[in-house]
């Protein structure tokens, strides 16, 4: 094959026009072929090879016809939505999440499926609930398995890529400890070999949504936080104005020490942020203030939604437990803010958008006291755009990222090995043997 500068085939060359031309249309479409050339730097020639063939392929469609200054009119093109699919999977505090959505993004179906008891992390009825989760959204829309660009799965903790054999997750917190879930996924038999399973951390496919689609869309560098029943983030430095980050790096931010010897966290260390700002934690002091016990009937977000409305009717053991909460994600936020001087922080998750318009100015207040006032100087608190289903959206980004990287075209599979005894995981607890 002809090598071309910097050691680039011609193969090379032409996934790389296809990968800016799609990237430039479904960030900044419709456009006119004229418009793409300037926009992505290629040649005409190149312009309208490549429209060519992406439109041979599916992809692109004719998205009406603009006049021009007196010349000919110039047809739109557009991504076409339903030339593939993605399904996105939240595994979650409380319930795992299965959305599909077409290439634009648009939820075609959803399905979502309790964790019992509350707060049970084993391994096996997961991953069923994932296959099964998988399996109900196709059959709902009508779409083959064979039409998915791939499904990514947001999880709690670390996430181990180069595991051989397929990702593999280690969640201190919810007791997974080297879980194969890659493997584990697929030995469900819910998808057809070709089909990728993409897993990442939820913090991270949180950031890359709201970065695309939500309220980082345009910062160049951001924080995005993860506020539910623990709490994490994620650093991006690769943003774009087009929206086309390609993604994040995790932080256990939740797991920073803000006081020693302090409160025991959920990973057994004793102080951490999670233990003061998380969910859980926080209604673990509530009750421990003269607060309601949390009945086993009743979840986290309904009792999350209690205490709010306590304070907000001035009850005075829930206003002073908020207020400390803010002082603390405030604290934790200024470490964001020192460390890595980022343009925007947003908090998402269902806890962060459920407190943050309580909690926001407190926080904001408290993150200016406790940073450096140059870094604080440039940078804004807010809240995530995309709601609660944004780990869902960010998890489907991940095939999306592949396409794109791609230039439309699915890779082909790569052999996973099958030894004997993952296979019995299914059946063990998270963490287990």
């Amino acid at each position: 094959m002809t090598t071309g500068r910097g050691g680039r085939t011609v193969r090379d060359l032409r996934r790389g026009n296809r990968s800016a031309v799609l990237q430039r249309l479904y960030f900044g479409g419709p456009m006119s072929r004229q418009e793409l050339g300037p926009a992505t730097g290629l040649s005409s020639g190149s312009v309208s090879n490549v429209v060519g063939e992406l439109v041979a392929d599916g992809l692109l469609e004719e998205a009406g016809i603009v006049d021009s200054d007196g010349g000919r009119p110039r047809t739109l093109l557009r991504v076409r939505p339903g030339s593939a699919y993605m399904i996105g999977v939240d595994v979650g505090e409380t319930r795992v999440r299965v959305e599909l959505f077409d290439l634009a993004l648009t939820e075609l179906a959803r399905t979502e499926m309790p964790l019992l008891p509350r707060g049970c992390y084993d391994v096996g009825p997961i991953v069923e609930h994932v296959a099964a989760g998988i399996a109900g959204v196709l059959a709902d829309a009508g779409i083959g398995a064979d039409r998915l660009l791939g499904v990514g799965v947001g999880v709690p903790g670390i996430v181990d890529h180069d595991a051989p054999g397929g990702s593999v997750v280690h969640g201190q917190t919810i007791g997974w400890e080297a879980v194969p879930l890659e493997r584990l996924l697929r030995a469900t038999g819910a998808l057809p070999e070709e089909v990728p399973y993409l897993i990442d951390n939820g913090a991270r496919t949180l950031g890359q949504a709201e970065m695309w689609f939500g309220a980082g869309r345009g910062a160049r560098d951001a924080v995005v936080v993860l506020f539910g029943s623990g709490v994490g983030a994620s650093l991006i430095t690769d943003g774009s104005p087009d929206g086309g980050t390609t993604g994040g790096t995790p932080l256990e931010w939740g797991h920073l020490t803000v006081s020693v010897r302090g409160r025991r966290c959920r990973c057994g260390a004793l102080g951490c942020l999670e233990a003061y700002t998380g969910a859980e934690s926080l209604l673990a002091r509530w009750a421990e203030r003269g607060g309601p016990a949390r009945p086993g009937a009743v979840d986290e977000e309904t009792a999350l939604s209690e205490l709010l409305a306590a304070a907000r009717a001035a009850d005075p053991v829930a206003v002073e437990l908020l207020e400390e909460t803010a002082e603390y994600l405030g604290a934790g936020l200024s470490d964001l803010v020192n460390l890595f001087q980022p343009e925007r922080i947003l908090i998402g998750g269902w806890a962060g958008l459920l407190l943050g318009p309580y909690l926001l100015p407190a926080v904001r207040e408290y993150a200016t006291r406790y940073s450096l006032r140059h870094p604080a100087g440039r940078v804004t608190v807010g809240l995530g755009a995309l709601g609660p289903d944004a780990v869902t959206v960010g998890a489907a980004t991940l095939p999306l990222s592949a396409f794109f990287a791609t230039g439309g075209r699915r890779p082909a599979p790569e052999p996973v090995a099958d030894p004997p005894a993952w296979r019995t995981a299914l059946t063990t607890r998270a963490g287990g043997a």
